[in-house]
């Protein structure tokens, strides 16, 4: 077993080298983070959407919610396939999650919306990145996830905003 200050790895038959494991794991720690924060977000404007489209805008939250718990479960597994502890305690989230702190005065739809619109963006772009370089870390496997991952925060980005268009 490898360990270092952040990373301890397992040994394992999969056949990437350590280094890149070691980045792997990280990279989808990082993104186990973000995916945990997202989706506790989702649940907030869930929970405390108001307005005139409640029953639909309630009804689509819960709906995200789960799609990120199953890639929640999605990258925790593949860190400890990579020989990786999965680092997805609330605490951990809290204090590694790139994305922004939830405007908990958040009360109408369009607020919610607009929120989760940038939060969805920013968690887009950092998929899109992770594709990039888990597939020039020799990881087609963990790219591919990537990939399942962004096709749908992209298609659940464009629901939130086409609720946004005039």
């Amino acid at each position: 077993m490898l360990t270092t200050a952040k990373t301890r790895l397992y040994s394992t038959h999969i056949d990437l080298p350590e280094d890149a494991r070691v980045e792997l794991v990280a990279l989808l720690n990082q993104a186990l983070a973000n995916t945990l924060d997202l989706k506790t977000q989702v649940k907030q404007a869930h929970w405390n959407v108001k307005g005139m489209n409640f029953i639909a805008l309630h009804e689509m939250f819960d709906t995200f919610a789960s799609t990120l718990e199953e890639y929640v479960d999605m990258l925790a597994e593949r860190v400890t396939a990579l020989g990786g502890v999965a680092r997805g305690t609330a605490r951990i989230v809290a204090q590694t999650s790139a994305l922004p702190e939830y405007d908990l005065a958040a009360e109408e739809g369009r607020d919610h919306l607009q929120a989760l619109a940038s939060r969805y963006g920013q968690y887009a772009a950092a998929t899109r990145s992770n594709i990039d370089r888990t597939a020039e870390l020799g990881d087609a496997d963990t790219a591919d996830l990537f990939t399942e991952i962004s096709r749908q925060i992209d298609k659940d980005l464009w629901f939130i905003e086409a609720h946004l268009q005039a």
